[in-house]
């Protein structure tokens, strides 16, 4: 997906590149690897919803557990910015805008369907929709499709200030006629219930436009920095991460220090306790910082663990779709081992999950599910892999 000749002056976004001139290389291995990360971490959290465990607290285990998920959705995002910004390299910036938007409404389509099946296993749409993160996956491409035909420079500022200044959207819901406050709630929570028609089903709308915009588009942009030279590229890419990261420690820590304790969770708590719905900048640099940060260290990454985690990367869709439906499965299988039923029941509205405290499971449980999920897909991803880069079909370019 990236010129397998490096040079110092970036091409423009739409500049078309021949296949022969495109090559494999540690700069997407290591996207890939990265990504690949993203997702297996990903899966503890989608265990968790299974297990019944709380979505953080009481403990630090318990928190932890939830805690290092948290890079996940932002990774994916910020990512498959990047992605476009490579693959926008190869073909014409036309082709890749009708490129963003179909693969945007498919991803749309893949959520209300095959992915509300797969956490549900019903079709029973009457009790709620989810619009998650595949949901907004699909609709910042869609988006993003309009962005490329801007300058760079005004995508950089653009994601920025979306991430930054994103409390903006909120004012401007604020004032808007009340009717128009449901459809708001897409791009940012206004205290809002959003319903499919007067008696529908009402939508849960767990990951807003904004400022998961920003992040994509500050993701294409940072595709800029991964076609410099070698040197350059780690240098701004430790750069970038770092300052991000540092700055996180400083204005939490800040907050934290203002705060006091006042007999609330521990200090170290509050300071990893960013807001995640909608994601605050603070939550975004304490995850994109890090992950930013270890692209260079990931570049000289060898052995099996990475990798299995670059295979997994380069193929997330094939991977998100198979490990929900997996996860839940296998949840029923350790129901019904544990207690003689498999509880479906409880599933009806997942990944909003209620389960009797003495019936959750232990953490060592959760974990060693999440293993076996894993170790389960490993497999089903290479063979996929392999053949989406041996023998491509159309459709592949999808999923």
């Amino acid at each position: 997906m990236s010129p397998a000749t490096l040079r110092v002056e970036v091409p423009a976004v739409g500049d078309a590149r021949s296949a022969s001139a495109v090559g494999s290389s540690p700069r997407i291995a290591s996207l890939d690897l990265v990504r690949g990360l993203v997702m297996v971490l990903m899966a503890i959290d989608h265990v968790r919803v299974y297990s019944g465990v709380p979505a953080g607290g009481p403990t630090a285990s318990v928190f932890f557990t939830r805690w290092v998920t948290h890079f996940c959705a932002p990774g994916f995002v910020f990512f498959a910015g990047t992605a476009a910004f490579l693959q926008g390299r190869k073909i014409a910036r036309s082709d890749l805008a009708r490129y963003l938007m179909t693969r945007g409404l498919v991803l749309v389509l893949l959520e209300l369907t095959i992915i509300r099946a797969s956490w549900t296993f019903g079709v029973d749409y009457t009790q709620f929709l989810l619009a998650g993160v595949i949901w907004m996956l699909g609709w910042c491409m869609v988006l993003l499709a309009g962005f490329i035909f801007l300058p760079l420079r005004a995508i950089t500022a653009a994601g920025l200030l979306i991430i930054l200044a994103q409390n903006v959207f909120g004012s401007i819901g604020g004032l808007l006629p009340p009717s128009m406050h449901p459809l708001w709630e897409l791009i940012y929570p206004v205290g809002a219930e959003l319903r499919v028609g007067h008696a529908g089903p009402a939508v849960t709308v767990l990951y807003t436009i904004v400022p998961w915009i920003g992040v994509m588009c500050a993701g294409y942009a940072f595709g800029s920095v991964m076609v410099q030279p070698d040197n350059e590229r780690r240098r701004w890419c430790i750069r970038i991460g770092l300052t991000a990261t540092v700055l996180f420690v400083l204005i939490a820590g800040a907050e934290v220090a203002r705060g006091g304790s006042a007999g609330g969770p521990p200090a170290f708590i509050r300071f990893l306790n960013q807001r995640k719905y909608p994601a605050s900048p603070l939550f975004l640099m304490m995850t994109l910082g890090p992950l930013i940060a270890m692209l260079p260290f990931a570049e000289r990454a060898r052995g099996r663990l990475a990798a299995t985690l670059t295979t997994f990367g380069r193929v997330p869709l094939f991977y998100y779709l198979l490990h929900i439906p997996l996860i839940h499965a296998l949840a029923l299988v350790v129901n019904l081992l544990r207690q003689g039923v498999t509880h479906q029941e409880r599933y009806a509205t997942a990944p909003y999950v209620s389960m009797p405290p003495d019936e959750r499971w232990s953490l060592a449980l959760l974990y060693i599910v999440w293993l076996a999920a894993v170790a389960i897909l490993y497999p089903l991803c290479r063979s996929y892999a392999q053949r989406k880069a041996q023998t491509p079909q159309p459709w592949m370019r999808y999923v």
